[in-house]
């Protein structure tokens, strides 16, 4: 089975989405306490001012000794001092050791550590001093010694432009004594869906819905999303089928925003309206992309009072359909349109333990999750309609137009994690 030809391949769309992120660029930048920087993306990389650790240090409880000073397991030698963590501890005697606790600095001529389990204290025969150590080991010179500079160097860049602070990334940049940070602006998005037949959870009781009603899961799902990519999000609800409401929603979420985002409406029926209204308002491209689900997407802008472009994705109105489209398309654009460097799926290389006797002529996302026998394995119904099958689900098996998949056969598995992170 040939792919189809006259569909947009899904690398051209994210080029595309690309080179329109990149002219939107978002340039706002502000300072944000440290503490507040989860999910932010830095304008300005972070520099540390010292090393880490800033000295030697032990990794373990124990003794801190000179290797030479202890030629056979059995050396006993005298302690000389004690240091807890934060003191530090004057130079080493030769021919002695210091009971030394995780994190203290290391004294000047003790070269190892021997950890406490290798060795028995003893104490001093009239109850006064420190006693003294047995070894029961032969150290090496460096054991359980943290180096200094080891993990990071002085005036070195520990995170860079364009970095979505993470959790261990606030803890790294902590520890270079990072107390504020210098973070683009969050992407303000507004998102609305279009459709009659949409109504919202709370509204109508399920014993009270109308014949062809449904609920509005896509407002849900990719408020959710939207806010997970690091986004302020303005909701505006559900948008009658009527153009001029269209457009008048158009109107009103493009002041102040970088991007609207909609589900529904971007097919050709009478009752679309998405298209006409865009085309009106700024400027449309719709592509049929060669995948599936997904494959009507709306790109383009719309202009704001003050003739300004605002950057505008209409996604398809099936709850599946417009959540792969989202973790496919949009989020890689949200992270071009934050200075983030683009996307590359990084799938990974795993045995199918299913078989996909009846492929299709688009490139196909399936919905699949990792098993205890290091396989993956797919949800029994891959409808674009069955949004259980994306909470069932770890990722996606993305699987070529046109291919069957024999059960044993190595498949790429793309993660919804992977997709989804910084």
């Amino acid at each position: 089975m040939k792919p189809a030809a006259d569909l947009m391949s899904l690398e051209d769309a994210l080029q595309r989405l690309s080179r329109g992120a990149q002219a939107a660029l978002i340039r706002d930048v502000q300072a944000v306490s440290l503490l507040e920087a989860w999910n932010r993306v830095l304008a300005q990389p972070i520099r540390s001012l010292i090393d880490v650790p800033p000295q030697d240090n032990t990794s373990m409880d124990g003794y801190a000794l000179r290797a030479a000073d202890v030629p056979e397991p059995g050396t006993r030698l005298p302690v000389s001092q004690r240091i807890p963590a934060g003191q530090v501890g004057s130079a080493l005697e030769p021919g002695t050791a210091a009971r030394i606790f995780t994190g203290a600095q290391l004294p000047p001529g003790a070269d190892a550590v021997v950890m406490q389990e290798q060795c028995e204290a003893v104490a001093a025969g009239d109850g006064q001093g420190l006693g003294s150590v047995v070894v029961k080991v032969s150290p090496q010179l460096g054991q359980w010694v943290r180096r200094r500079a080891e993990d990071v160097q002085a005036d070195s860049v520990v995170l860079t432009a364009g970095t979505r602070m993470t959790p261990q990334a606030m803890g790294l940049a902590a520890s270079v004594g990072c107390a504020e940070v210098v973070v683009v602006r969050r992407p303000r998005v507004a998102l609305f869906s279009t459709g009659d037949e949409l109504v919202m959870p709370g509204e109508v009781s399920p014993q009270q819905l109308r014949p062809g009603a449904i609920y509005n899961s896509n407002r849900y799902t990719l408020r959710g999303l939207l806010l997970a990519a690091g986004c302020d999000v303005t909701d505006l609800g559900i948008v009658p089928d009527r153009l001029e409401a269209t457009r008048a929603a158009l109107r009103q979420a493009a002041d102040g925003h970088d991007l609207i985002l909609t589900s529904g409406g971007v097919s050709v029926g009478e009752e679309d309206h998405i298209k006409p209204a865009v085309q009106a308002q700024g400027r449309l491209e719709l592509w049929q992309m060669g995948i599936k689900p997904g494959k009507p997407l709306a790109f383009g802008s719309v202009r704001t009072s003050g003739q300004r472009e605002c950057l505008f994705v209409g996604l398809p109105g099936n709850p599946v359909s417009s959540f792969i489209t989202f973790v496919l398309a949009v989020a890689p654009l949200l992270r071009v349109l934050q200075g983030m460097p683009a996307q590359s799926f990084k799938p990974q290389m795993l045995r199918a333990d299913f078989s996909w006797p009846r492929p299709d002529r688009r490139r196909e996302f399936l919905r699949a999750r990792l098993n205890g026998q290091g396989g993956v394995e797919l949800f029994p119904n891959q409808s674009s309609g069955v949004l259980t099958s994306a909470v069932w689900a770890d990722g996606l098996v993305d699987n070529p137009a046109g291919t069957t998949i024999e059960q044993g056969q190595m498949v790429r598995f793309l993660s919804f994690a992977d997709l989804l992170s910084a």
